[in-house]
């Protein structure tokens, strides 16, 4: 005997079981499993205002897992994507500006080895930050300091 469809309430929440979501992606995964005389926007404010929907925790746990691996313009741009606009975007741009540099001089040092020898290899370097989402300025202190400190331990 075939299962009843799972309802639209239990589809959401299983969706944010898994991760967190935004408001807008998780009304585009919804949207076509609706069926006639389902209030998709009626379940998503029951979902915030229950807590279980947040577009606080969904951009905590974005700029967590993209922080790591990509600069300011490429997560800021991913945020907006998601309808996270206003003083929530304004609050992370300023927290993720503080630590930039460092983490395009982490991602740098991942990918490559050693510093740049000539002008050629960075270029290179300088378009691999520049396709992760790093700042001119960002990129510019990587170079500088991204093996400054291995060689102040090889010291």
């Amino acid at each position: 005997m075939p299962r009843p469809p799972i309802s639209l309430k239990a589809r959401a929440l299983k969706y944010l079981s898994s991760r967190e979501h935004s408001r807008l992606e998780l009304a585009r995964k919804l949207t076509p499993y609706a069926q006639e005389g389902d209030d998709v926007d009626a379940l998503l404010n029951w979902l915030e205002q229950s807590r279980f929907l947040s577009s606080e925790r969904f951009s905590e746990s974005l700029v967590h897992r993209r922080a790591a691996r990509y600069g300011n313009n490429r997560i800021l741009s991913e945020l907006q994507s998601h309808g996270i606009e206003g003083e929530a975007l304004s609050e992370l741009k300023s927290g993720l500006a503080e630590d930039e540099g460092a983490r395009a001089a982490q991602v740098l040092r991942r990918k490559f080895s050693a510093p740049p020898a000539d002008a050629e290899s960075r270029a290179k370097c300088m378009r691999f930050l520049q396709q992760r989402g790093f700042s001119h300025r960002s990129i510019r202190e990587a170079l500088d300091t991204a093996w400054a400190d291995q060689d102040e331990m090889d010291a």
